[in-house]
């Protein structure tokens, strides 16, 4: 063989074994089987036909968790679907340690969504959301550490309700509203009435000041230009009648 095939050998069998991974992109090597590293980002070499390589993304991705029916702590049947966001932070053991890693953080995680609805009753799903959200994506994370997989959040994006439920749920608003209005209409008649009160005091006490409120209301009943007469009786005169009223009961 002479050293041009030899040379020429060498350059083909260094030309197979180079590879290329991108900046979001690590190469798991095996030799024979066995795992020998990470490769990447970047130009990299390994042995042709010794060891070959699996190329994994570790960008963040995005998985529409699809619509689950399941039913809530107080009996009440839902549909609910949810997103869920996780990146893989162990390349060899993503491939390693389970056979796909999508799937399994996908099912792991419908299971998870259905499990923690079945623990907490229908206006805790409503009103709690991101508390829910929140332990969801703890025990997802939990459980795909191992994986060498990250979740990094988990949103509940919608909840289906029956519409039966839907009408009793606007049942009880609407009745919860009303019953928010009278409470507030009754308070607002408790403070005129005690207003009203002080006020009819202070003018027992001071005979001016109910002139003086006898005096305005001629001049708002003058501005609606009505026909009405209205008779003036001085305070005196009531005063007075006052007075032998309380003698004639004494008497």
């Amino acid at each position: 063989m002479s050293l041009y095939s030899v040379l020429l050998f060498l350059v083909v069998f260094l030309l197979l074994g180079l590879r290329i991974a991108q900046e979001y992109e690590r190469a798991i090597v095996f030799r024979l089987g066995r795992f020998v590293g990470t490769r990447g980002p970047g130009l990299y070499w390994i042995i042709p036909f010794i060891e070959r390589q699996q190329t994994i993304d570790i960008r963040t991705k995005t998985v529409d968790l699809e619509q689950q029916e399941t039913i809530t702590k107080d009996s009440v049947t839902i549909k609910v679907n949810a997103v869920l966001w996780f990146r893989v932070v162990d390349p060899a053991g993503a491939i390693i340690k389970v056979a796909n890693f999508n799937q399994a953080v996908y099912q792991l995680s419908v299971t998870a969504l259905r499990n923690i609805i079945g623990q907490h009753q229908l206006d805790e799903v409503l009103k709690e959301r991101q508390q829910i959200n929140a332990t969801l994506q703890g025990l997802v994370d939990a459980a795909t550490e191992a994986w060498g997989v990250k979740i990094e959040m988990v949103e509940i994006k919608d909840v289906e309700i029956p519409e039966s439920m839907q009408r009793a749920m606007a049942r009880e608003a609407e009745a919860i509203r009303e019953k928010r209005a009278r409470i507030i209409k009754a308070e607002a008649e408790l403070e005129a009435s005690i207003k009203l009160t002080q006020g009819a005091r202070q003018m027992e006490e001071s005979p001016i000041a109910l002139e003086l409120r006898r005096l305005q209301m001629l001049s708002e009943i003058g501005i609606d230009n009505n026909t009405t007469t209205i008779v003036m009786v001085p305070s005196e005169f009531t005063q007075a009648a006052k007075s032998l009223t309380q003698l004639a009961g004494k008497a």
